[in-house]
């Protein structure tokens, strides 16, 4: 498959540099790799840009309200667990009035392959501030800078005890392509989160990780198995340092160093997946990052029983036991009389 399968006819009504242009793209490029065809695909969403998404995939698709895509996901993956689905979401969406349906998708481990935009902003209703915009952030509903702390993404997952988390950068066209087939492949809730730039609202709030000349020193590529180096020249590498007391911290050395770490998205033990996950992160407006780069790619990917498939397996063990297998048996189970 191609991904031209899965492009749908309508206009694509992205503002013009909008980073989820190619966010969409990607996901019609991990699509046609995945292989699995439209008529087995679906897309839900709520309310926001990105929840436009639905209508730019030639797949079934369902634009719900605000912050309800995780309850019709659930609803759809549960009734038929045959179909691959899709939910698209973004930061005010699925962190604000989605909470809480966000959250419950993950403890249960729903198989949904949850994409999450984040700007940091509301953007379809012009510019205000957003459960992830950093503390200070001044916006049209907060002119003297919000005096609220901000969510990260991958703690609410980890939280949540979500068996999948992965980020990616909407300039980063592989990257998103190969967290989103690795979301696929994973049975149970993945989310990746997907940094975007809002032109509009928020320009440049992840430039300084976006930037293609200073990209290098300020991310972090993580792949299961391989050691974790990263830089312009792969000179450098993240270590743990005992130093300090008994919790040990993240440190950066040099890539030779033996106490370079190699990573493993796999191990049950969320504690070193969470402290990668939460590098580099600023959460005060014109806040400095510490040395330690932005991780991205796929952090954290471990198998739970899903949801979806615990659910219909007990379906069918009570069917099995029951003495009652359709309307006419039950029937006959009642108390009646012939007249």
């Amino acid at each position: 498959m191609e991904a031209q399968d899965f492009k749908s006819d309508q206009y694509v009504r992205f503002c013009p540099g909008c980073g989820d242009h190619a966010i969409c793209a990607a996901l019609q490029k991990a699509m046609a790799e995945i292989g699995v065809p439209t008529y087995k695909t679906v897309v839900i969403s709520g309310i926001g840009c990105s929840s436009r998404m639905p209508h730019y995939l030639a797949t079934y698709g369902f634009n719900t309200i605000h912050g309800r895509g995780a309850a019709i996901a659930t609803g759809v993956k549960t009734a038929n667990p045959d179909l691959t689905v899709w939910q698209m979401t973004g930061d005010g969406d699925c962190l604000a009035i989605g909470g809480n349906h966000f959250i419950h998708s993950l403890r249960r481990n729903v198989d949904l392959n949850i994409c999450l935009f984040n700007n940091r902003i509301y953007g379809l209703t012009k510019g205000q501030y957003s459960p992830t915009s950093p503390k200070g952030f001044v916006s049209k509903s907060s002119p003297f800078g919000t005096v609220e702390r901000p969510f990260i993404p991958a703690e609410l997952v980890f939280g949540a005890r979500g068996t999948f988390f992965a980020r990616t950068l909407d300039v980063d066209m592989p990257t998103t392509v190969s967290c989103m087939v690795e979301a696929q492949r994973h049975k149970g809730a993945s989310v990746v989160e997907c940094l975007v730039n809002c032109v509009i609202f928020n320009n440049g709030t992840h430039a300084w990780i976006s930037d293609r000349e200073t990209r290098a020193d300020h991310t972090i590529l993580l792949e299961h198995g391989k050691p974790m180096i990263f830089g312009a020249n792969k000179d450098k590498g993240l270590a743990l340092d005992y130093s300090q007391g008994v919790i040990p911290k993240l440190i950066v050395v040099s890539a030779n160093d033996e106490r370079v770490l190699v990573h493993d998205a796999t191990t049950q033990d969320p504690t070193l997946h969470r402290m990668l996950a939460l590098m580099g992160q600023v959460t005060e407006a014109g806040a400095q990052p510490d040395e330690l780069p932005v991780a991205l790619g796929v952090i954290r990917n471990v198998e739970e029983e899903t949801y979806d498939n615990a659910v219909n397996r007990q379906i069918q063990e009570v069917q099995q036991n029951s003495r009652v297998h359709n309307f006419d048996e039950l029937v006959a189970t009642l108390e009646h009389w012939e007249i």
